[in-house]
Order: C-alpha cells, then sequence, then structure tokens
C-alpha cells in the first residue's frame, strides 16, 4: 500500500526535501484546508500503554495481566508500544541510522531508486507522483518502499546499495520483526478465543510484508502541512519503528487528536483493517496521521504485513453471532489493497466501503 505524495502542477518537480533544503515556502498544494490542519503546540500528548512482549506467552498472573493490558489498550487505542521485544537496541538505531544515511544522499544518488509509475505495487523511492487526484493535498515527506517478504520476491536491484550496510540491516531487521508479528497475531487471536494461529493462518505462507522509510524534513509551516495525512492501514498489522529524537505521530482518539510520545527501542504496533475485518470489528483500525516540525527532521520505519493477495478475507464464523452480527463483506486481499490506495488518496477509509 503505497502512500504517495499525490500529484499536482505546482511544487510537483520539486521533492519535500528539496523544498526544505532550497528554504522554500511550502507550495498551496501542501496547505491542509482549515478543518484538517494540525494541533497547536498545546495540544494533549499522550504516551500510549506499553505491552511486554515476552509476559505475554508467560504463565501466572503476569500472563493475565499483560493479557488484559493488551485487551485494553487495543480497545481504547487500536495501539500499543511493544517492549520487550527481542530486538536488540542496537540493530534499531542501526534502521534509523542507515535511513537517515540514504535520505541524506545526493538526488543522483536516491534517483537511481525512483519508482517507475506511482500508484503500483513497485519497490522504490517516492518523490514526485506522476498521477492522483489533480485537488489532492499533498503530504510532506518522501519515502523509500520495498517489499521484504517473502523473501524470495523481493526486487533486490531496487534496494539501495549505497549505505553499503542497507541491505543487510533491513534483511536483519526484516527477519526479527516477522517473529514479531507473529508473536502479536497469536496473542490477539488468544483474546478474542480464536484457535492461537487463526490470524496467522488468515494471512497465509504467502503473506506479504512492506518495509517503508518515511522522510519528513523540516517545514516552515508546520501549522498549516501535514507529514502524511489522516488515514487507517490497509494492512492487516503494521509495526511502526519511530525516530526517537523527535514526535510527529497523531492518532485520533475520541475525536481527539493525541501526539504520541514514544518510549525509546519500543515498536508502535497498530492494528489495520484487514484484522478489523478479520475479527468482525472487535479490534478497530485506527486513524493517524503525521505532522511536521519547524526545526528538525524526522524518519521512521514502518512494516505493512497483508494477507496473500489472492485470499479472500472476511469475518471469522465465531465471532459473528447473534449479539454480535456480521459487520463486513467478504473480499479478495488484492482489490481490498487496489480500493485502499484510490480512497487514501482521495481522503476516505476504505473499510467503509466493505460494512455490510
Amino acid at each position: 500500500m503505497a502512500y504517495g505524495n499525490g500529484s499536482s502542477a505546482e511544487g510537483k518537480e520539486k521533492s519535500v526535501l528539496e523544498l526544505a533544503r532550497d528554504g522554500e515556502e511550502p507550495p498551496h498544494s501542501y496547505v491542509c484546508s482549515e478543518e484538517d490542519r494540525p494541533l497547536d503546540a498545546s495540544s494533549p500528548t499522550s504516551p500510549i500503554p506499553h505491552v511486554d512482549l515476552q509476559l505475554l506467552f508467560s504463565s501466572g498472573p503476569s500472563k493475565e495481566s499483560e493479557m488484559e493490558k493488551l485487551r485494553s489498550t487495543l480497545d481504547s487505542w487500536g495501539f500499543f508500544q511493544a517492549i520487550n521485544h527481542g530486538i536488540s537496541s542496537s540493530l534499531l538505531e542501526k534502521v534509523i541510522s542507515v535511513g537517515r544515511e540514504f535520505f541524506h544522499l545526493s538526488k543522483e544518488e536516491r534517483q537511481k531508486f525512483s519508482k517507475r509509475a506511482y500508484g503500483k505495487e513497485e519497490d522504490g523511492l517516492e518523490t514526485i507522483p506522476q498521477n492522483g487526484p489533480q485537488d489532492q493535498i499533498l503530504d510532506w515527506n518522501d519515502q523509500l518502499y520495498l517489499q521484504v517478504i517473502p523473501e524470495d520476491a523481493r526486487k533486490l536491484d531496487d534496494w539501495p546499495e549505497n549505505p553499503n550496510s542497507f541491505r543487510d540491516i533491513l534483511h536483519e531487521y526484516t527477519m526479527e520483526i516477522n517473529d514479531v508479528i507473529h508473536l502479536v497475531l497469536r496473542a490477539m487471536a488468544n483474546l478474542v478465543g480464536l484457535e492461537e494461529d487463526y490470524f496467522v493462518r488468515q494471512f497465509g505462507d504467502k503473506a506479504t510484508a512492506h518495509a517503508r522509510f518515511n522522510y519528513y524534513p523540516p517545514c516552515s509551516r508546520p501549522d498549516l502541512v501535514l507529514g502524511i495525512k489522516s488515514h487507517s492501514d490497509g494492512s492487516g498489522i503494521t509495526i511502526l519503528l519511530p525516530d526517537p529524537g523527535v514526535d510527529g505521530f497523531e492518532v485520533l482518539k475520541d475525536n481527539q487528536w493525541f501526539r504520541i510520545h514514544p518510549i525509546r527501542h519500543a515498536l508502535l504496533i497498530n492494528v489495520g483493517d484487514q484484522i478489523e475485518i478479520m475479527s468482525n470489528g472487535i479490534f478497530k483500525s485506527p486513524v493517524h496521521r503525521a505532522v511536521t516540525n519547524l526545526e528538525k527532521e524526522r524518519i521512521s520505519l514502518a512494516m505493512f504485513l497483508a494477507a496473500e493477495v489472492d485470499k479472500e478475507i472476511g469475518p471469522a464464523n465465531s465471532l459473528v453471532n447473534t449479539s454480535r452480527p456480521r459487520l463486513y463483506k467478504n473480499i479478495k486481499v488484492k482489490d481490498y489493497l487496489d480500493m485502499f490506495l484510490l480512497n487514501f488518496l482521495e481522503g476516505k477509509r476504505s473499510i467503509d466501503f466493505v460494512k455490510v
């Protein structure tokens, strides 16, 4: 699910990195409507609760307490911060560092990995989209989008060779994250009384995962411009590795935006639309967005897991009953992802179109 900057005749020739380096004001095509503009400095900041992943599969009172914390956090936020996830802090720091190095390369070096066509499931750097709604408000970010799972589906020619450690670091991180994803999916199945491997099986042996490095350069008008517009994820589950040095992530809860302060070396994990459908709405895919910063750049890495593209997904039969009727239709994953991209560009939620 490639989130692009959209398209506009104004500001189309330059990436946001170039606009920021040249000290230019954001073109009008980046300016949000008044109702969508970012929060002011007095807006509430919230530390989303953390969950100890190892305790979820321990025994005794500690497990029960942590499972209840996970249930409560997903019910209230749709997000949680995962600690004790088994990935070393040194690897997490390398991932952010190597991503930052890539976006600090020269324009010529970065553009070796530009996408060939916007709006396709293609790997590469996305900075200057070529089509999309002409009146779309653009997002203040550049992105590097790469398929990482299945391993044999990777297009390594599209993976940067500079920095020279990029490929090895992303590969190592992907293997570690895959273990985290399966751990979380099993815990979520347990929460709703499904067989522990239910969600894992629904995603299938050929489930796909894409890594998206997001680069947000400083923006002279953070009061008018968003890093990524509000949306929910079309994936099944998303794991975000945030920049430890700069806040910029916001979640919509109870019709109010909250700015999230991440725990250092924690992973920010959220439910995606596909799990909301599979769980018959028990787990909600939260609406979130990214904001910009006047003085500091920010980088993050989002890992999106989606079910096999040829699979049909729908609510689990055991989660449909008289007290909780079916909320969503069945839909092919490929059809959902195709619909998701177009709806994202138009500021709509795709999950609204598959409700019964």
